[in-house]
C-alpha cells in the first residue's frame, strides 16, 4: 500500500491490520503533531500575512497539511482514534505560531528550529525502530520523507536569521521541552 496523502484505501473483503499498540501510538502522535505544526504555520501566518517570509510559511504550512491528511488516512486505515487532545493541539499550536511571529519574524523562524529539530529526529527514531523490526517498508518510507521535509523546514527558518532571534536559546529550550511534552502526552491520550 502506498501511504500518500494522494492514495485512497480501496475497501476489500479483508480489512486492514489493527495497529499494534506501539504503531498505535506513532500515528496518533505524528497525527498531533502535525495537526500543531500546521496551526503554527496559521498562526504565523496570521500575524506575518504581509511579510516577505510569509511565502516561505505558507509553503511550510501547506507540507504539513499534506502529512496531516496522510496521517487522517492511517489513523482511519488502522483503525487507530486521534488523540483526544486534538482540539487542544491545534489550538496551542496556533498559539504558539502567533506568539513567536508577534515577537518579530525572526522569532516565528526560532520557533520553527525549535519544533522542526525534535519533530526530525522524532520522525527518525521511528524509522529506526520500523526498520529494526522490519515492519511498515511503505510506511517507512513516508516517515523518512516526512522527517526529511521536516529539517528542511528547520533549514529554511536557520536561513531566515532564525538563530539571532533575541534569547533564541532560552525560546529554543521552551518550545523544546514544549514538543517532547506533547509528544509523550499525544502518544497515550
Amino acid at each position: 500500500m502506498d501511504y500518500t496523502a494522494e492514495s485512497k484505501y480501496v475497501m476489500t473483503e479483508q480489512s486492514p491490520p489493527k495497529a499494534n499498540q506501539r504503531l498505535a501510538e506513532y500515528l496518533r502522535v505524528n497525527h498531533a503533531g502535525e495537526r500543531a505544526a500546521q496551526t503554527i504555520y496559521k498562526g504565523q501566518l496570521a500575524v506575518l500575512k504581509g511579510h516577505p517570509q510569509a511565502a516561505e510559511i505558507q509553503h511550510m504550512m501547506e507540507q504539513e497539511q499534506e502529512h496531516l491528511d496522510t496521517f487522517d488516512t492511517l489513523l482511519n486505515d488502522y483503525k487507530v482514534r486521534p488523540s483526544l487532545l486534538d482540539p487542544l493541539w491545534g489550538a496551542a499550536g496556533f498559539m504558539l505560531g502567533a506568539a513567536t511571529a508577534a515577537l518579530g519574524p525572526k522569532a516565528a523562524m526560532a520557533c520553527t528550529i525549535a519544533v522542526e529539530e525534535v519533530i526530525g529526529t522524532h520522525y527518525d527514531r521511528q524509522v529506526q525502530d520500523l526498520n529494526n523490526r522490519h515492519e511498515e517498508p511503505e510506511l517507512v518510507k513516508t516517515l523518512a520523507r516526512f522527517r526529511d521535509e521536516e529539517l528542511e523546514h528547520r533549514d529554511i527558518a536557520v536561513e531566515h536569521d532564525g538563530r539571532q532571534a533575541p534569547a533564541y536559546g532560552l525560546m529554543k529550550a521552551i518550545i523544546q521541552t514544549g514538543c517532547k511534552t506533547a509528544i509523550k502526552i499525544a502518544e497515550k491520550i
